[in-house]
């Protein structure tokens, strides 16, 4: 039970940091969206319409706190990466809006591989148990194919990611139970990130 709390305590302070950094926007001295934006908080886009009216509101305040938006975007993005929280298609698209597509590209997959990596950790340190206990059969099938593959780890990890047998947010919570090194994980997560998957 207190890896669980922990992991509770560790999702409320992230929440809480993300929601201060979206409700504390510093002062936007020009007129317009960025204007609009003061006093009001950011919310991560469910829907086309909701990814438009966030990314003009973003374009026009990235003016006057180009720096700030940055950082909001990449918290944005590595809190939805750390906790397997879906929806990370819409805030791909959001930094071709803002950043243009070849940095918008660069910034994601960065940011798809120092996520799913800090999921990896939290999985290790906090959530081996839980995983295990609530998918045994999903993780006893992973640890047979991983074993199966453990000569050539990092390509069949490529796989696994290319043609998903299991989504890639299981696979980041199990990789650490699987014994699979951060290193290998890392870096195939980082290659992958570009390519969609043919699932």
């Amino acid at each position: 039970m207190r890896p669980l709390l922990r992991l509770l305590l560790v999702f409320a302070g992230c929440t809480f940091a993300l929601y201060l950094l979206s409700t504390q926007l510093p002062r936007a001295p020009t007129r317009g969206s960025a204007e609009d934006a003061e006093g009001r908080s950011l919310w991560f886009p469910s829907d086309l319409a909701e990814l438009r009216e966030l990314s003009e509101i973003l374009r026009d305040y990235r003016r006057e706190h180009q720096a700030y938006v940055f950082l909001l975007f990449c918290s944005a993005y590595l809190y939805k990466q750390c906790f397997a929280i879906p929806g990370s298609s819409f805030l791909n698209v959001l930094a071709g809006a803002l950043f243009g597509p070849w940095l918008g590209l660069l910034l994601c997959c960065v940011l798809t591989s120092v996520g799913a990596t800090c999921c990896y950790l939290l999985s290790s340190m906090f959530g081996k148990q839980l995983v295990v206990s609530y998918f045994p059969d999903k993780v006893a099938l992973l640890q047979k194919k991983v074993e199966e593959n453990r000569n050539s780890l990092f390509f069949f990890l490529l796989f696994l990611r290319l043609f998903p047998m299991t989504p890639n947010w299981f696979l980041n919570l199990s990789a650490p139970i699987l014994n699979i090194p951060i290193g290998q994980f890392f870096f195939s997560v980082l290659i992958e990130a570009p390519l969609p998957p043919f699932s």
